[in-house]
């Protein structure tokens, strides 16, 4: 009898263990598991005799275990297979898999059944965490299937494919593998985890330490295990190909205002990215780049509209103005150009961008005003890479630039570089909206010689839309009236510190910082006060119409700049910094 049989027959979790000559491992894995007081259904995969005869005497320790055995071995896949249509007969719901070797941090199962739980359809895996242990040729191979899987699912959401601690809805699990075959060996966790997220099954992970104990016993062959898992690839992104319509109509989402707007972008895919770039450098990360890229502008249909209208906005002005743009604007470019300002962010912050490889035709000014120790509010945009400016103004020239940012957005992204360089985050001023108490916070800053940089080319989200209309200011842009915020502009007179506007573009492959006094201070008298503000903005957007055109791919506004409309109407974003 099991120690816990659950009355609750919606979930109803035992646990599985594919067993090939674990026989040294195998009671001190059982010792730990006892705890947990599930059943334990152990399959011996045609082991020798002397781990044969170890698992026959631990079924009589452990009352427990259900023992099923192999006369030959079967692999990996069919071991877990086997496991799981012996829990079946039993009545069992779910199949937590262990493997025999020790690798796993077993006391993480609580929180695997949790999640299990919560969400019993899905899969449950864990997300390793590894230590020292782990041989830095696994870990680099990890990586290749990772890019594999997150193409044949054309998604990001599975982030391990091939940790072997994780729990199985096991009749969703079994429909499966009655109906397609499936690898049988250590091309199985894998395959299935693709195959079962193909029919809508979703997977969802838990951090857990792994290890690779210095006497553990490994039965991954390096030839066959990598032609077999070679081979399951092949068979995937083949099968996907004729699924990739419904694959891509998944991220389709009724997305509304760009501050409402969830990030696309997925942690493990950022890390994966700055590993490649640690590793192999800045030519490796473009090549990996370039399917991502295209992966998200397949799919981001708004984003994607966006990024048209605009060029062909600027086109038409450009033409109207008899002016020349660069060749080949294009919406792809545009959204690769987006990709690379997400490494140079990181880059900069990593030390590899130096202040000597920047054309910096305003340097002088700058250092005149770095000189003058006083506090300076820089007005910045979307066009261009603000925090390129501010890694480089903290790094090279040891002042304190304070990014004021929106509490709920790009949060991956900023974990990822606070993990990089912590001195990246120590200086982002989180805040929810415009109010008093920001502009209290930013005038202490501004008061001890700091320097404030704000955005002042997005429109906030409100729940009326007549209030909404009443914190904008439209201004000419490209052509078009397009509404600014009027949220900076207010608290930059209120702050009375010298203005600056700063722009980072990259319109020939080398960045290029634009440094330019706009007040100081800046005032709107009472007597005149919305002409004045009306004017004030409409100096920056020609300042910010005058550098699209001279880098138009920096422009990362990835909605309908030109339309103001009701926050359940407005179009989605895929950044903000």
């Amino acid at each position: 009898m099991p120690l816990n049989h659950s009355t609750d027959k919606a979930f109803n979790p035992c646990l599985v263990i594919p067993c090939y000559n674990h026989g040294s491992t195998m009671d001190s894995v059982l010792q730990q598991l006892a705890a947990f007081q599930l059943n334990c259904i152990v399959v011996d995969d045609g082991s020798r005799k002397e781990t044969a005869d170890e698992l026959d005497r631990l079924t009589t320790v452990y009352s427990w275990i259900t023992l099923v055995r192999h006369r030959q071995n079967q692999g990996k896949g069919g071991a877990v297979l086997s496991a799981l249509r012996e829990a079946q007969r039993q009545g069992y719901s779910h199949g937590v898999q262990v493997d025999a070797d020790g690798q796993h941090f077993l006391d993480d199962i609580p929180r695997l059944l949790a999640e299990a739980q919560q969400y019993p359809d899905d899969i449950i895996s864990g997300q390793p965490v590894y230590d020292e242990s782990v041989p830095k040729s696994r870990l680099y191979s990890r990586y290749i299937t990772h890019i594999w899987v997150w193409i044949e699912t054309l998604s990001l959401s599975i982030r391990d494919s091939m940790c072997g601690f994780r729990v199985y809805p096991i009749d969703v699990t079994l429909q499966l593998a009655d109906r397609v075959p499936l690898g049988q060996h250590m091309d199985f966790d894998t395959e299935i985890m693709v195959r079962l997220y193909w029919q809508g099954t979703q997977s969802r992970f838990i951090p857990t330490k792994v290890i690779y104990p210095e006497d553990g016993l490994s039965h991954f062959d390096v030839w066959r295990d990598n032609l077999r898992i070679s081979w399951m690839h092949t068979r995937l992104f083949l099968a996907m190909l004729p699924r990739m319509p419904s694959l891509i109509m998944r991220h389709f989402k009724d997305e509304t205002h760009w501050s409402q707007t969830h990030e696309r972008k997925g942690l493990w895919g950022i890390r994966l990215m700055v590993k490649t770039y640690r590793l192999f450098g800045r030519r490796a990360f473009n090549l990996l780049l370039y399917p991502v890229i295209g992966f998200y502008w397949l799919t981001g249909n708004r984003q994607r509209q966006a990024s048209e209208h605009y060029l062909q906005r600027l086109k038409n002005y450009a033409a109207d103005q008899k002016l020349t743009l660069p060749a080949n604007l294009t919406s792809y470019r545009h959204f690769m150009r987006f990709g690379e300002a997400m490494l140079d962010k990181l880059a900069c912050w990593l030390g590899d961008i130096k202040l000597d490889q920047v054309d910096f035709p305003d340097k002088g000014q700058c250092l005149q005003q770095l000189e003058r120790q006083q506090g300076t509010l820089i007005l910045g945009s979307h066009l261009g890479d603000l925090e390129v400016c501010r890694a480089l103004g903290e790094l090279s020239f040891d002042v304190k630039i304070n990014a004021l940012v929106f509490t709920q957005h790009a949060a991956r992204f900023n974990q990822v570089m606070q993990e990089i360089n912590p001195d990246s985050n120590i200086n982002m001023i989180q805040v929810s909206s415009w109010g008093p108490e920001v502009a209290i916070l930013l005038k202490q800053k501004l008061d001890d010689g700091e320097w404030v940089a704000i955005v002042g080319d997005r429109t906030s989200i409100s729940n009326h839309h007549r209030q909404n209309e009443q914190r904008i200011i439209w201004a000419d842009f490209l052509g078009k009236p397009a509404p600014f915020p009027l949220g900076p502009f207010v608290l930059a007179s209120v702050l009375r510190c010298p203005v600056y506007l700063m722009f980072g573009l990259k319109p020939d492959g080398k960045f290029r910082i634009h440094f330019e006094k706009f007040a100081d201070p800046l005032i709107l008298p009472r007597e005149n006060r919305q002409q004045a503000i009306q004017q004030t903005v409409e100096r920056y957007a020609s300042r910010l119409e005058h550098y699209s055109l001279t880098s138009p791919l920096d422009w990362f506004n990835f909605y309908d700049f030109w339309q103001l409309s009701k926050p359940e109407e407005q179009p989605s974003d895929t950044h903000e910094s």
